[in-house]
């Protein structure tokens, strides 16, 4: 008996489907390596919608806008009204008095400098208004909130003002002492 020339054709090797081998693929992934991957993906998807919305809105006609025309702010800031937390008439000034120092600047060595920048008094002093009672009253106020934080070491408020390199301690020490007014009622 003759052997048969013809042959079965070869069937290819059976493949699992894609579906069947992602979650195995899937877990010999790190956490690192997973977001990598959908990133990856994200970013394409996102590709291919910005392309799309292009090819949609392509027969759009445009405007070109100068921003000028739209954005509009003043060349010079409004100056900042002082605010108006306390009723007292010390408490008030002291706090005025911080504010102007605040916006103003602050200096050592004179009551206020070249620049505008004030001292502590210089500051109570402008915002006093010519009130020299109300000035006394003010820089006593001032004396006790630093003796209070720093001890009685401290001689004057002008000593305690120039003592410091900036004015963080100065301004602290005002917002300390219009609280200590408005406690007393001052």
């Amino acid at each position: 008996m003759a052997a048969s020339l013809h042959t079965a054709p070869a069937t290819p090797a059976v493949q699992p489907p894609a579906a069947a081998t992602a979650p195995a693929a899937r877990d010999s992934l790190s956490l690192d390596a997973r977001l990598a991957a959908a990133e990856a993906a994200m970013t394409v998807r996102l590709d291919e919608a910005a392309v799309a919305h292009e090819v949609r809105t392509a027969h759009i006609p445009t405007e070109s806008v100068d921003l000028a025309d739209v954005i509009t702010i003043p060349l010079t800031p409004a100056p900042q009204a002082p605010p108006q937390t306390y009723t007292t008439p010390v408490a008030a000034l002291l706090e005025r008095a911080h504010h102007r120092m605040q916006s103003a600047g602050w200096c050592a060595g004179a009551l206020t400098d070249d620049s505008g920048a004030l001292c502590l008094l210089g500051a109570i002093r402008a915002e006093a208004g010519g009130d020299r009672g109300l000035e006394a009253h003010a820089a006593a106020i001032v004396l006790d909130a630093i003796r209070r934080r720093f001890g009685d070491h401290v001689d004057s408020v002008p000593a305690f003002n120039d003592a410091h390199g900036s004015g963080r301690a100065p301004l602290r020490i005002l917002g300390e002492a219009a609280r200590l007014a408005d406690t007393r009622g001052q």
